[in-house]
């Protein structure tokens, strides 16, 4: 992997933060505590957990155009949708009550695997949130049942590489982004060829190094939370 470094309590002005680096991808991850629930979810007894992704103008080599609420790009809604997934993987929805925690990730610079970047990060974000409401007695039990991390991996030149930057991959034979829990389940795979097809024995490569990637970021993740 790049190097990776968690910074929790980063914006000391939300109940949960982290500024999450994996080499010279930069997000920041929030987290804020809502004492409402969706309209859709009232009177069932549980919470939600939500998420918003977006990349600054200049995060990347060229300006990104700024997106509006409801003029998101299809990759945007993928990425915050899929943020989302991961963190109420994890979650105990009804030990949160009729609440909602709003994630918001905002990537400062890119380059490459934002994405899982932001899981990794917002998972710190979530769990000093959850950590401030039990602390300060707005809830009595805490909800987070397992951490979540995530992580790209790829086929480049050849051979499978772990944590890809922008120019492998963008030179990938394949792509995958891989979401686990610190117990080691699966919570989402994301992987396509992007010339040759890959073998079976390519993608438990990819596996391989997903799964001890993932155990470093969980190491990394209780040291943040830890601090």
């Amino acid at each position: 992997m790049r190097t990776v470094t968690l910074e929790a309590g980063y914006a000391p002005q939300a109940e949960g933060s982290c500024l999450v680096k994996f080499g010279d991808t930069h997000v920041l991850c929030t987290a804020s505590w809502d004492e409402t629930t969706p309209p859709w979810l009232r009177g069932q007894g549980k919470g939600w957990v939500t998420a918003e992704y977006g990349m600054l103008p200049r995060s990347t080599h060229e300006r990104t155009r700024r997106e509006a609420k409801n003029g998101q790009s299809g990759r945007t809604q993928e990425i915050q949708r899929l943020i989302g997934r991961a963190l109420r993987a994890v979650i105990d929805l009804k030990a949160l009550g009729e609440r909602q925690i709003l994630i918001d990730c905002d990537v400062i610079r890119a380059d490459g695997g934002t994405r899982t970047a932001s899981v990794t990060g917002a998972y710190v974000a979530l769990a000093q949130c959850c950590n401030w409401a039990v602390r300060d007695g707005v809830i009595k039990q805490n909800p987070i049942r397992d951490s979540v991390a995530a992580i790209s991996c790829g086929i480049v030149g050849g051979g499978p590489v772990v944590d890809l930057d922008y120019p492998e991959d963008s030179s990938a034979d394949a792509d995958m982004n891989f979401v686990m829990t610190g117990s080691g389940g699966l919570v989402e795979v994301q992987g396509t060829a992007e010339g040759a097809p890959f073998s079976e024995e390519q993608l438990q490569a990819l596996i391989s190094l997903a799964r001890s990637a993932c155990e470093d970021l969980k190491a990394l993740q209780a040291a943040a939370l830890a601090s």
